[in-house]
């Protein structure tokens, strides 16, 4: 038989994305060394640990007979923004259950427009019912209202996420001592640092408070590998109040790096609150000199308006 066309060639990748080193003299005074992992570049649409995520699920839907795909996230998801974009570029009909069902009578935020011009189904929910995203009895009700689906976690993070990407992790091996991701659910820290090498060290700098990651980064590697994998830990102290709170200090900090490296402006959710945490880190001794500090530019850019809290 002639080879089958590939479901997610719609969806081809840049891999492995391209590494930037930045003369930085925040980290050249420490004798450290700043590379990008732009991973921005991965997809136009799917962009970073999005379609690292995504692509896994997006091949499990690609074998079934399911042609409708729902999710979850908040007002500024950039998970339900690939989602919708992935959607349209496969055929599939995606549905995306927002938290906060006071957003239902307000005019769509940019993120959440793209969506819907992507053809997502938004389906907004009060924030006692997001907490059951997680219940298959939650699932079941969704499905009674929408139809047969099947069913990708916030931020697109189980275990098929998190060991595509492990790869991330791989494409790392040997030109890095230290690499350091944005969190907002923690898969893609948690695959991260499966996929590097030992001495080499994961850092994951969440973006919401709470103080929960820990325990989900421990399980979601439970889940893909069956235990702890590599060498990880978190800095908790730079989510500047919770998700998608960005300070005036942070939006300056993000159009000085941009500017000062002739890049695109920075996402100011995930990417701004890394390189910020990175360079005051730095500053402060966290490490070695001598060391290679790598960030991972997860996405990009999103005007937004307001916050989602």
């Amino acid at each position: 038989m002639p080879p089958q066309p590939d479901p997610l060639a719609p969806l081809a990748p840049r891999l492995p994305s391209p590494l930037q080193e930045v003369d930085d003299e925040r980290f050249a005074r420490r004798g450290l060394r700043l590379l990008l992992k732009r991973d921005d570049l991965i997809h136009p649409a799917l962009p970073g640990n999005k379609w690292r995520k995504l692509a896994p699920n997006l091949r499990s839907v690609a074998e079934t007979s399911h042609r409708r795909l729902l999710t979850f996230g908040g007002a500024y998801s950039n998970h339900l923004r690939a989602t919708a974009a992935a959607g349209r570029l496969l055929g599939l009909r995606t549905v995306g259950v927002v938290r906060g069902d006071e957003l239902a009578d307000r005019p769509l935020n940019p993120s959440l427009a793209r969506c819907a011009r992507d053809g997502m189904v938004l389906h907004f929910v009060s924030r006692a019912d997001y907490r059951r995203r997680a219940d298959p009895a939650f699932h079941d009700a969704l499905r009674a209202r929408f139809g047969a689906c099947a069913v990708v976690p916030e931020g697109g993070s189980n275990a098929a996420a998190v060991r595509g990407c492990a790869v991330l992790g791989e494409e790392l091996r040997g030109r890095t001592d230290v690499a350091a991701v944005a969190c907002g659910t923690g898969g893609t820290l948690a695959g991260m640092a499966a996929g590097l090498s030992a001495g080499q060290r994961g850092l994951g700098v969440p973006v919401l408070k709470g103080g929960f990651l820990a325990g989900e980064v421990a399980r979601l590697q439970r889940e893909a590998f069956g235990g702890p994998r590599g060498d990880w830990w978190l800095e908790e102290g730079f989510h500047g109040g919770g998700y998608a709170r960005v300070s005036a200090e942070l939006s300056r900090f993000a159009l000085d790096f941009a500017e000062r490296h002739g890049l695109p402006a920075l996402d100011e959710i995930y990417v701004a609150k890394l390189l910020f945490a990175l360079t005051q880190l730095a500053d402060a001794g966290a490490f070695p000199s001598g060391s290679t500090v790598t960030a991972v530019v997860t996405g990009r850019h999103h005007p937004q308006s307001g916050n989602p809290e």
